[in-house]
């Protein structure tokens, strides 16, 4: 519980008697000259006590009695002003009125009417700000004499603005703010609530080293990986905790709270420095609109639903195969949209007549296809499995798009698509072939041709911290004491946070006008060991000292380093910086009969021949290396 003094408002209200009063007395006292006061005497009475009359059950009609004054501020401040205001042009209207009719003698001086009005703002606004005053003093006396830990926060903007409120008003959490740390010119010396602003961001090791700091709060969503990174050594050299707000992408639609602030985390290392360019653009194409997220229970899925969820559809269909995470994400955005539609589904995207009917029943207007089988390994083991759901699934949701005349439609793709060396790439880069094709089909059964359908393709690496990837089985091999198991020193990939990745679809879907494959700026490859090593120093731990790196061979489908898109292709600048379109050449770059094709991956499936299906694939996937490569699973 806050430790803050509330002040009844009973005692409010006799106060605001004495200061009614007062007002009224002084306005006269400032009009007229001591001589006339005598004269004026009985009005100044009488004012007294239409004033009391009037204002006291309209302050109290506004709510001034039933509101904690501790906690006032530029709302409440309005409040009182029209309150106060309407009370006084009421007592001027009914002083006025008794002047008219001669009831005032010797007569009313109406310009004490405007400075009471002038008083009574200043008079009762004044007291019940004082009263926030004097409970921040007191609550600020007991926080200096309690032993609170110190914090230093890094970013002096509304972010950071906003933690030392919260700080300076809640004695549980325990931390008082010492200061800040900007690198703003214009904000060095200044104070905000209070706390001064002490230096840049590069003296954060020296103010370490000089005073007395137990926690550092990085309070700025939109800081990149390379900010938090410095800060985060500089405070694990010392043996000082620091946390930091969310991401500006985690906090899209959200709340900035210190309930956010959590310990650094490796997705923080990596974070890009955010461009925001097509907001309006992406909630035109949502607004309003029927939405189905196929794979709504995965990563990439759920991340999608809470940010289309944001954008105002219609209605948000959550189709899955798994019950337990479509419930989960469910439960979910029922709690944070309470106003929206939400439509759960389960089902097989295998079960074409059950697609179907769902499309059917519900008529989606824009549809994100993210339900895919994407372990490497567990696909070259099962390439059936991966046969059947990323290329005959992906089939069947398209062909469902098509024949329910649906206005937009996304494939989440991969960059193991290109050159691929593994079933799961390989499948990936016909599921794009799939929906590219469809681009180009007639827009309704009587054969009508428009010039493109809105079905496209977006194209990105690695998300950090997905189910089942790199991230969760490093810390889970570090919470186990080691040692963590890397194929190869050398093995690089691409990251990106889910939340950047998602909220780039949602900009390059708005962007498609049909048959396009988009693909994300990714930044520089990250190495994996660079990975494992930021990730045990962010547990408090030593690389090779105290957790153990093991190297244990690429496994079959690997790659040591990823492609985005061939070599040779062109690429296009979209609007966003951080997108790109590849060449209308390189997207249909695949010259085959797909419908051929299918069928003859959906009968090698039927007999589970995985080396038949290997070879097919190589002959189909212009670079595709999955037959020739060592792939032990392959004879399972």
């Amino acid at each position: 519980m806050s430790s803050r003094p509330h002040i009844r408002n009973r005692f409010v209200l006799i106060g605001d008697l004495a200061l009614i009063i007062v007002s009224v007395l002084g306005s006269f006292a400032l009009r007229l000259d001591v001589s006339e006061l005598p004269f004026y005497f009985p009005a100044a009475l009488l004012m007294c006590v239409v004033a009391l009359l009037v204002k006291v059950p309209v302050y109290f009609s506004f709510g001034l009695y039933r509101r904690l004054w501790v906690y006032a501020s530029t709302s409440e401040l309005r409040l009182i002003t029209v309150a106060v205001t309407a009370a006084s042009v009421l007592t001027s209207g009914v002083m006025l009125l008794f002047s008219s009719i001669g009831f005032i003698q010797p007569g009313m001086p109406r310009s004490a009417l405007g400075i009471d009005w002038l008083f009574s703002l200043v008079l009762i606004g004044g007291s019940r700000f004082a009263l926030r005053i004097l409970a921040e003093q007191s609550s600020a006396s007991r926080a200096a004499l309690r032993e609170n830990r110190r914090a230093l926060i890094i970013g002096a903007g509304d972010a950071g603005a906003l933690v030392v409120r919260e700080l300076q008003k809640s004695s549980q959490l325990n931390l008082f703010p010492v200061g800040f740390l900007d690198d703003d010119p214009a904000k060095q010396n200044h104070q905000i609530y209070g706390v001064s602003v002490i230096g840049k961001v590069s003296k954060l090791p020296e103010v370490l080293e000089n005073q007395r700091i137990d926690e550092v709060i990085i309070a700025i969503p939109s800081a990149p990986g390379k900010i938090i990174r410095a800060v985060n050594d500089a405070c694990r050299k010392k043996g000082i905790l620091s946390r930091t707000m969310p991401g500006i992408y985690e906090l899209l639609g959200g709340k900035v709270s210190v309930n956010r602030l959590r310990e650094v985390d490796i997705t923080d290392l990596l974070r890009r420095d955010h461009v925001r360019v097509n907001d309006e653009q992406v909630g035109q194409a949502l607004e309003g609109k029927c939405v189905l997220v196929t794979g709504a229970g995965g990563s990439i899925g759920r991340e999608l639903c809470r940010q289309i969820a944001r954008r105002n559809p219609s209605q948000l269909i959550l189709l899955g195969h798994g019950e337990n995470s479509i419930f989960e994400i469910l439960l979910e955005l029922q709690n944070d949209y309470s106003a929206l539609k939400l439509i759960p589904i389960i089902a097989d995207i295998r079960n074409e007549q059950r697609l179907d009917s769902v499309f059917a029943q519900h008529h989606p207007q824009v549809v994100f296809h993210a339900a895919a089988h994407k372990h490497v390994p567990l696909m070259e083991a099962n390439p059936v499995e991966a046969i059947t759901n990323n290329v005959l699934g992906t089939r069947n949701v398209v062909q469902a798009a098509l024949d329910h005349n649906v206005e937009r439609f996304v494939l989440i793709s991969t960059d193991k698509a290109v050159h691929p060396s593994s079933i799961y790439g390989a499948t990936k880069r016909l599921a794009e072939a799939i929906v590219l094709d469809a681009a180009h089909k007639p827009a309704r059964a009587d054969g009508t041709k428009e010039n493109k359908r809105a079905f496209t393709v977006v194209r990105f690496g690695n998300v950090l911290g997905s189910r089942g990837s790199i991230i969760p089985i490093f810390k889970n091999q570090i919470a186990n004491g080691g040692p963590i198991t890397i194929t190869h020193p050398d093995m690089f990939r691409f990251f990106m946070t889910i939340p950047e990745a998602v909220y780039l679809v949602l900009q390059a879907s708005s962007m498609n006008n049909g048959g396009e494959v988009f693909v994300l700026n990714m930044g520089e490859p990250v190495r994996i060991l660079d990975l494992a090593e930021d990730l045990i120093k962010l547990s408090g731990l030593e690389p090779q000292k105290d957790i153990e790196i093991a190297f244990t061979g690429i496994r079959p489908g690997e790659k040591l380093t990823e492609e985005l898109w061939d070599e040779g292709t062109s690429l296009i600048q979209t609007s966003h910086p951080d997108i790109f379109r590849l060449d209308q050449d390189a997207a249909s770059s695949l010259n085959l009969d797909l419908t051929q094709a299918i069928e003859q991956l959906s009968t090698l499936s039927l007999s589970a021949d995985a080396q038949s299906i290997a070879k097919l694939l190589d002959q189909l996937i212009p670079g595709s290396t999955i037959f020739n490569a060592p792939h032990d699973y392959l004879e399972v």
